[in-house]
């Protein structure tokens, strides 16, 4: 079987029918769109008791006090910056490969980002680089549990002792759980996102979790303009025709009602999505197991499997990871890379000077990292396939 004649017609390897797997689905149905009828039919389509139900539902599922809901991880990320005071003068690390929002929110501030590399084997912020990224001005540390892998926050906390280790949780919704920790209970805070690619969805919409009064406090009050009571309390009080006292600038980083209502229903799923995830995770490490020229992702408890991300190793693979996802798209499965170093955007490299060299960690998975598909709407026959095409594509 020739691999190149194969990706050229989108013909399926032998003995299959080509079909499509796409990268993600979300794990939506009819219990989602029924619970969206309620706010619709209420008229109260703003933040409101289902987004209240949702955020208490998100906190007990990841053992914290509190959950604030906001529009998206981005802006959970820049609410907590700001509730912190990070600003001009300030110093954040965080990891060098990681979607660029993590270091945006931190550029938004006015403060610094800090790239820390990464290591390879976990696509996580690397402990041991992490003490020399540390000065007088850092504020606070940012890591990412990239891919639904939870970051080793015991020793980055030993790397930078007294630092707020403010998670970036995006891609961690159900990391954790039956496991070591929750991700939300990691770190100072964390900020989830909803995106549709992620294991739960509203789709948009994010969370900041925290066992910390204090924060969980300032952070309710800047999500709604600053105001010192949500618009549910004031149009329920006794005085719904008085406006609430403003005690800080704050942001409309409200979620709706709606996607409140669905995540109540997703946040339900949220235990039997992950065992989902994880029964697909363990059926691609068998099946890819003999592949030397394809590093795996770690199978240890607690990972969430937002996604499986692999690196296509350099030095052993018989074609380029590009080479490789092109001729698996032309056979109707899709890929994409795990995300990017942002030291090479051309807004990150411009504004500080970075060179290509400069985090070779991050390079190495800019470079070579490849998402596979992985979500619930996938069947064993999909997976199957999604290997028997691997196979076929990787052939020099």
């Amino acid at each position: 079987m020739k691999t190149d004649a194969l990706a050229a017609t989108g013909a399926a390897p032998e003995g299959w029918e080509r079909r499509e797997v796409p990268i993600a689905l979300p794990a939506l149905g009819e219990e989602e769109w029924q619970a969206m009828r309620g706010p619709v039919l209420s008229g109260w389509v703003t933040q409101g008791p289902r987004v209240a139900e949702f955020e208490r539902a998100f906190a007990a599922l990841h053992g914290v006090e509190h959950a604030v809901a906001t529009t998206s991880c981005t802006t959970a990320l820049a609410v907590l910056l700001a509730a912190l005071g990070v600003g001009p003068g300030d110093e954040v690390v965080v990891p060098a490969f990681t979607w660029v929002a993590t270091a945006n929110v931190v550029l938004h501030t006015g403060a610094t980002p800090v790239l820390c590399d990464v290591d390879p084997a976990t696509f996580n912020i690397d402990p041991a680089r992490l003490a020399a990224c540390v000065g007088p001005r850092t504020r606070a540390v940012m890591p990412v549990h990239l891919f639904g892998l939870a970051a080793d926050m015991d020793a980055l906390g030993r790397a930078a002792p007294g630092l707020p280790m403010l998670c970036d949780a995006a891609c961690a919704a159900g990391t954790g759980l039956g496991g070591p920790a929750p991700a939300g209970s990691l770190g100072l805070a964390a900020a989830f996102s909803f995106h549709p690619r992620k294991v739960v969805t509203t789709g948009e919409g994010g969370m900041v979790t925290t066992n910390d009064a204090a924060l969980a406090e300032r952070v309710r009050m800047l999500v709604n303009h600053g105001a010192q009571v949500s618009e549910e309390q004031r149009h329920l009080g006794p005085r719904p025709y008085l406006l609430p006292a403003f005690t800080a600038p704050g942001f409309n980083y409200r979620m709706t009602d709606m996607q409140g209502a669905m995540g109540v229903v997703q946040a339900g799923r949220l235990p039997g999505l992950v065992a989902g995830r994880l029964a697909l995770a363990r059926a691609y490490g068998e099946a890819l197991a003999d592949l030397d020229w394809l590093a795996l992702p770690p199978l240890v408890p607690g990972h969430g499997w937002q996604s499986f991300v692999c690196r296509v190793l350099e030095d052993r693979a018989p074609v380029p990871r590009d080479t490789l996802m092109e001729r698996l798209q032309a056979l109707g499965v899709s890929t994409r890379p795990g995300t990017h170093a942002v030291h090479v955007l051309d807004c990150y490299r411009e504004r500080f000077g970075f060179a290509p060299e400069d985090f070779p960690g991050a390079l190495e998975c800019h470079r070579t990292s490849m998402a596979i598909p992985l979500h619930n709407r996938m069947t064993m026959q999909d997976l199957d396939y999604v290997v028997a095409c691997l196979r076929a594509a990787g052939r020099g």
